[in-house]
């Protein structure tokens, strides 16, 4: 495993601070199997996670695997009355591949179902470490086009209200949407900003420039790899002016794919970027960049060792071991907080300190490896 920069993490004692057993299932006969990937804000003197909730009927019938998709048959009062349907697969069938526990694929490798469908569910705490979850979701799939679930929120203050980039997922593939609210309670929807495939999307948290920024990761196919991207906007819907900002590190913990963390942090040198990287084993790990205030896409310093990598029990066995991704921080003076997800199942929380990581930065800068 690689090693992580010589910065001292803090983990929660109360780790994981949010599992699958503290959420109740949106249906008597399912279970969640899942619940990370947290987009995270302060409001009113709380601490907000909009939770990534996965979640399946009970696997009660031995010769299938039972599927869970948005219902899109019949008419609305149809649909609002059965929101969900079950899609069951035969498990001898030589023709699928249920290795991965997150997918059904074809056998030739194809995507063909998810094997849950994700929500998005609120959970506050008063202190950042004792949370108490939503009975019900938050939001839910809506659409074809949120047909096998909705992802890995992120949460932006911008002027007087909140805006959530997601990642909506089903057949056509995952595109980006966009939920606003004023008080992180009621959800409105914004519609799609970004076409499939894409993700990984973090709003900057002001105007650069006059517009708005994101972070995103196109998911190229042929040509191209799975790097970090920016973009800007004159009004949060409409996005152009697409430039290339961070590209993968070959024989480095970042060499398979990388995509935003969490949302955008302001320092007087520059936006901290906390960001995930994966390598070819798919082992993923939390790392840290800067880049310029006026130009986002321009990396002034990158660290070559991850900020964090898997190292405690849930973080290294679960639904997906080897996994620590974070959608969200919260910065106090010289501590941040970082929630995570941790092996695609449970919500943890490390501590750091916000001095120790610029100084990293400022000494790679210093040695010119901005590794862009």
């Amino acid at each position: 495993m690689t090693r992580e920069q010589s910065i001292k993490l803090v983990r929660a004692a109360a780790n994981p601070i949010i599992a699958p057993a503290d959420v109740a299932p949106s249906y008597p006969d399912w279970e969640v199997l899942g619940v990370f990937n947290a987009g995270v804000h302060r409001h009113d003197g709380e601490t907000v996670l909009l939770l990534r909730v996965a979640e399946r009927p009970r696997q009660s019938d031995p010769a299938h695997v039972l599927i869970p998709v948005l219902n899109e048959e019949g008419t609305a009062a149809d649909r609002q009355a059965q929101p969900m349907r079950i899609i069951a697969l035969d498990r001898e069938d030589e023709s699928l591949d249920f290795s991965d526990p997150r997918v059904v694929r074809d056998s030739e490798g194809n995507t063909l179902y998810l094997t849950s469908i994700s929500h998005l569910r609120a959970a506050r705490s008063r202190d950042g470490l004792r949370f108490e979850v939503d009975a019900s979701p938050t939001v839910l799939p809506a659409g074809r086009l949120e047909a096998w679930g909705i992802e890995d929120p992120r949460i932006t203050r911008l002027e007087d209200r909140y805006y959530t980039t997601y990642s909506a997922v089903s057949e056509k593939g995952v595109a980006v949407g966009l939920l606003s609210s004023s008080d992180l309670n009621t959800y409105e929807r914004e519609g799609l900003i970004l076409a499939p495939t894409n993700k990984d999307v973090a709003l900057f948290p002001e105007k650069i420039g006059g517009k708005y920024w994101m972070l995103h990761r196109p998911v190229p196919e042929g040509l191209g790899s799975p790097e970090m991207w920016v973009a800007s906007s004159p009004d949060l819907i409409h996005w152009g002016d697409h430039r290339f900002q961070m590209g993968l590190r070959p024989g480095l913990w970042d060499s398979a794919r990388i995509g935003a963390g969490c949302v955008p942090i302001k320092t007087d040198e520059g936006w901290l970027i906390l960001y995930h990287g994966a390598d070819d084993q798919h082992n993923y790990a939390m790392g840290a960049a800067l880049v310029d205030l006026e130009r986002p896409d321009r990396v002034l310093a990158r660290m070559e060792q991850p900020l964090m990598v898997p190292e405690a029990e849930y973080e290294t066995s679960g639904f997906f071991a080897n996994v620590v991704f974070a959608c969200g921080a919260v910065v106090d003076d010289d501590k941040i907080m970082m929630y995570y997800g941790a092996s695609d199942d449970t919500m943890a929380a490390v501590q750091f300190s916000f001095r120790q990581v610029m100084e990293q930065l400022s000494q790679t800068r210093q040695k010119g490896l901005d590794g862009s």
